[in-house]
This record gives structure tokens, C-alpha cells and sequence, in this order.
């Protein structure tokens, strides 16, 4: 692996001033690397930093991933890191030409990691140098414990086991109330504790209705536009509605204040660093370090894992519009056109998520330059209206909303943007279609695929099903005692069963308790009809939903499920 030779950094400096110029932004600062095919076999499993800390699973996967290469050689072209500075891997068997496209293609990526609203938890991190720094410290750590330095290898498989369920939105909403404090910080103490802990608490109850509650914030809000938010907030509390209702509310409130709340942990790393004895025994108090590191790297890559298809739909919308037009395309037009028809292409069967990304950022922006994001046009039910309205709001308007949706997506809003009638018009534009299967009316041991629907509330409901989608767990739910007990709140989903046993030991393993998981599956009411799910997309087994406990005995090693 070496530095881009001097030749090749100043072609990646021009295609930065033609990229800047175009209207991307980001920083001046960049390092790219060629690396061999076997280079990037060893750095993938490290999500591409080299730095990153050293765990057994990745020699596992380095070795794994030589056989393939042996066996099946592939040649990726790049790989790029949110870091700072941004630092790109080129493949050392690529052509001069290709690389200044895949330098427009990695610069609309720096340009994402670095504009959209999801990765400003990286902010400004050089990521790199705090992969070092964590590497150096779980290193001394396994120094430390001499002969007994697997227990390291054994906390980072545990903690990579839960590692899904950080909490990304709750980290970025603190990030929000830093850097707004006039936004986020304006209620007061007593409001907070008021229309949050303690209706809710009466409300769960069944002591009051939520159309109270609304009434209550309506009265809030009259008292703060009529007296200002000082005064108004103290008529509010003054006011003999209040007072007549909840005379108790002043005492409470008092207590809770006299109490103390401490902030609620964000994720279950927290949650398991504030409420288990055994990892805040002094001897055990490097697990902790351990898994902050984890945490801090899931962390890091949770907006990449959320932003797949518009972040690749936007670096492939920007390599076709910066690399066609560049003079260094020139005799390599066809050469383009292959490889950026492999890269883009809209494939019969499956998604790509290069394609979809690149085609809905080119949908929005042309709504917007034909005004069809207006109110006037969402309303207009005739057919032929809508085919033919363009309102010639322009290239500037429609550039705008471009950038803006670049701003402030991650793949479910991207999908889910459009309307019910301009997602169907999405669909049609660029030929979408569900791929169905059936038996092959000649040869019943083969299957015959079909366009199944073009109906875009089906294909859209395929994108959805593609999105990553972590379980979310409840870990304060109730209250059993010395044990963990641990929700899963249903949404439509059910858990992938064969690792809950593994999940449960690590947990038990960080508690040292008892664990258990309350969540939902579905049993078959009957033995499924294979050939219906071989090849009838829309057969369904009968089945019934059942919420389901899972019983971990620290005692046994042993997992017990029960259905509640």
C-alpha cells in the first residue's frame, strides 16, 4: 500500500476544482492510497481501517476471504472513509482514466459523509487516528492480564453480539441539544416534569385521557403568548385548573427535584456500565473500556450502514456528471460506458442499490424543476394534468432541492419521499417491476420467472423490506428482581432466533445474572406447502403471533422458553 504518485494527486486536485465548482463541498484535505487486491482483502474485514483493533474474527475472515479470491478472482475498484482527512483506496490494476472517474465517484461520497445530516455524529473525528488509539489501549490491556488476555477476545464477542442496538438517535439528538441550546433547551425543569413523567405516569394509569393532555399543552401555550414564557409558565402552574386537579402536583414535583434524575442511558452499553455490579468490580472495570471502544465504533459506521442506497446513488449521480463532460474522457467513452453500465445498471431481478439511489435523487430533482413539488400539483388527480404540468420553476430550483435532499435523507426517507402517485410515476419512468416465480409450464422441475407487478406500493414495500432495521429493546421495561429483563418491542419483525442463546449468555456474562427476553414470534398453524413458497411470492403459511420469554440461568448455562 503507498501514497497516489504525484502524476495521479494533481488529476485528483483538478477533478476537486471541477466538483467544487459544480456545487460539492467538502474539505480541502484528502489522502488516497493504491492498494493490490490482496490488500483490500485484508482491510475489508476491518471495515477498511487499518487501524482498527485487532479481534480474531477478522484473521478468520482474512483467510476466508483469500480463498474465495483464489478461487473466484475479483478486483474492487475503491473503498473510501469517513475520516479526517477523507482517505480512498484505489486498485492498483485500474487505468489512469478510470481513476479520475472513481475520483468523482469517491468525492460525491465526501462530499455525503460530510454535508448529511446522519454522519454529524463524525463531525469532524479523524476516526483513524481514534481507531489507533483504542488499538493501543486494548493492546495494554491484554498486556495486563498476561495469560489470561482471551478474556479481551471474549468481551469484544460479546459486546459486537449488542453492538446493533446503540443509540445512534439518541447520540445525535444530544449532538442537536449542544450545538442548538435556544432549540432544546428552553423548557423548563418543572414543564418537562410535568408533561412528561408525570402525566404520562397518569395516563399509563388510566387516570386521564390524552385529549386532557392536548387540552393542557393548548393552556400552556395561550398563557406563554398572552404573559411571555417566564411569566406565562408561572400563571400555568398558578392557575386553579391545575391546582383544583392535581393538588398534589407542587409536593411531587419537589421530591423529583430532591431526588436527582440522572440523564436515562441511551443504549444498552450504558444501561450495563450504570447497572451491573459485576463490570464495576474493580477487576473487571477494563471490560468496560473494551466495550466503549465497540460502542464507539458501531457508532461511528451507523449512518453508513443507514445511508447504503443514497450514498451510492449520490457518488454514481456525480461521477456520470462530472466524468462525461471532462476532457480526460476523451478516446475512453466506450471503456465509460461499460464499466459505468455494470456499476448503474437496473437489474430484471433483485435491486441495485447504485441505480435506485441515483434515479430517485434524479426524480426529485426534476419535480422540482417542474414545480410538481407544489401543493397545486400533489392535488391534481387527471392523468393528462399531471403528465403534462410543468411549472419551469428552472435548473436553479431544481439544483437546490438536490442538495437539499442530499442534506437531510438516509435511505427509509429517500424511499418513503415521494407521494403514493409520484412514487408509482418513479416506478414507470425507469421500467420497476416484482419479480414473481412459478413452475415452467413445460418442465415442472424448472421455475419460470414473471413480472409479478408494476404496482409502485409493492415495489416500494420490496425497498423497505431491503432497509436495515435493528430490533428495538426495551431494558427498564419491568422489574423481576436480580434479573435482566429485556423487551422486545413487536414491529412487524420477529428476531433471528438461532443467535437470541448467544445474545443472552454474553448479556448474563456482563450482569452476572439472570436474563430474559420477552419478544414475539410466530408458530405455523399447519406444515407450509413447500411448492407454494418456492414459487408463489404472495403464499403466506397460516401461522399465529405469540409473545414468547426466553430464560437465561447464570447458574446452568441453560436457555428455557416459555409462551406467555
Amino acid at each position: 500500500m503507498e501514497l497516489l504518485d504525484l502524476a495521479m494527486k494533481k488529476e485528483m486536485e483538478k477533478c476537486k476544482r471541477i466538483a467544487k465548482d459544480a456545487g460539492l463541498r467538502f474539505s480541502n484535505d484528502t489522502l488516497e492510497y493504491i492498494v493490490t487486491n490482496r490488500d483490500m482483502l485484508e482491510l475489508s474485514p476491518k471495515l477498511m481501517i487499518p487501524t482498527l483493533y485487532d479481534y480474531w474474527v477478522h484473521d478468520v475472515e482474512t483467510v476466508q476471504n483469500n480463498w474465495i479470491y483464489d478461487i473466484v478472482p475479483h478486483n474492487p475498484y475503491e473503498a473510501v472513509i469517513n475520516t479526517r482527512p477523507p482517505i480512498s483506496y484505489y486498485n492498483q490494476d485500474n487505468a489512469d482514466w478510470f481513476n479520475v472517474m472513481i475520483f468523482y465517484h469517491v468525492l460525491g461520497h465526501i462530499d455525503f459523509f460530510q454535508n448529511n445530516i446522519f454522519f454529524r455524529n463524525t463531525g469532524y473525528d479523524d476516526f483513524c487516528g481514534q481507531a489507533l488509539a483504542d488499538k493501543r489501549l486494548i493492546n495494554k490491556i491484554r498486556e495486563d492480564l498476561g495469560a489470561e488476555k482471551r478474556w479481551v477476545d471474549y468481551v469484544i464477542e460479546f459486546s459486537r453480539l449488542i453492538d446493533n442496538f446503540v443509540g445512534y438517535f439518541p447520540e445525535l439528538e444530544k449532538i442537536d441539544k449542544d450545538d442548538s441550546p435556544g432549540m432544546f433547551g428552553v423548557i423548563s425543569p418543572k414543564v418537562d416534569f410535568y408533561f412528561g413523567k408525570f402525566l404520562r405516569e397518569l395516563h399509563e394509569a388510566k387516570a386521564l385521557d390524552l385529549n386532557f393532555y392536548y387540552s393542557e399543552i393548548d393552556r400552556y401555550n395561550r398563557y406563554i403568548e398572552s404573559a411571555g414564557k417566564k411569566n406565562g409558565e408561572r400563571m400555568f402552574f398558578e392557575d386553579n385548573i391545575l391546582r383544583g386537579r392535581f393538588p398534589e402536583f407542587q409536593a411531587t414535583f419537589k421530591q423529583w427535584l430532591e431526588k436527582g434524575q440522572k440523564p436515562k442511558p441511551t443504549d444498552i452499553f450504558e444501561y450495563l456500565w450504570e447497572h451491573s455490579e459485576f463490570l464495576n468490580k474493580n477487576e473487571n472495570k477494563w471490560m468496560k473500556e473494551v466495550m466503549q471502544v465497540v460502542r464507539r465504533t458501531s457508532l461511528y459506521f451507523q449512518g453508513q450502514i443507514r445511508t447504503k442506497i443514497c450514498n451510492e446513488g449520490w457518488a454514481s449521480l456525480w461521477h456520470q456528471r462530472l466524468f462525461i463532460p471532462d476532457e480526460r474522457i476523451r478516446t475512453h467513452e466506450v471503456d465509460f460506458a461499460k464499466v459505468d453500465s455494470r456499476v448503474t445498471a437496473d437489474p430484471r431481478i433483485g435491486i441495485n442499490p447504485y441505480a435506485v439511489g441515483k434515479h430517485l435523487f434524479e426524480f426529485i430533482e426534476d419535480l422540482a424543476r417542474k414545480g410538481r413539488l407544489s401543493p397545486d400539483y400533489q392535488l391534481l388527480k387527471d392523468i393528462e394534468a399531471r403528465k403534462n404540468y410543468d411549472a419551469q420553476h428552472g435548473e436553479a430550483i431544481g439544483r437546490q432541492a438536490l442538495f437539499e435532499a442530499r442534506r437531510i435523507v438516509d435511505d427509509a426517507t429517500l424511499i418513503n419521499f415521494l407521494s403514493e402517485k409520484d412514487f408509482q410515476d418513479f416506478v414507470d419512468k425507469y421500467q420497476f417491476f416484482v419479480v414473481g416465480a412459478r413452475p415452467h409450464p413445460e418442465d415442472p422441475d424448472k421455475a419460470e420467472l414473471y413480472i409479478k407487478t408494476k404496482d409502485g406500493k409493492r415495489y416500494r414495500d420490496l425497498l423497505n423490506a431491503s432497509l436495515y432495521h435493528p430490533p428495538y429493546i426495551e431494558y427498564e421495561s419491568k422489574s423481576h428482581g436480580p434479573q435482566l429483563y429485556l423487551n422486545h418491542v413487536y414491529e412487524g419483525r420477529s428476531l433471528v432466533t438461532k443467535y437470541i442463546p448467544a445474545v443472552l449468555a454474553g448479556l448474563s456474562f456482563f450482569t452476572g445474572r439472570d436474563v430474559r427476553l420477552e419478544t414475539t414470534e410466530y408458530e405455523l398453524v399447519q406444515p407450509p406447502n413447500r411448492w407454494a413458497m418456492m414459487f408463489d411470492p404472495d403464499y403466506k403459511p397460516e401461522h399465529e403471533i405469540l409473545r414468547v420469554l426466553y430464560v437465561y440461568s447464570k447458574q446452568t448455562k441453560q436457555i428455557k422458553k416459555q409462551i406467555l
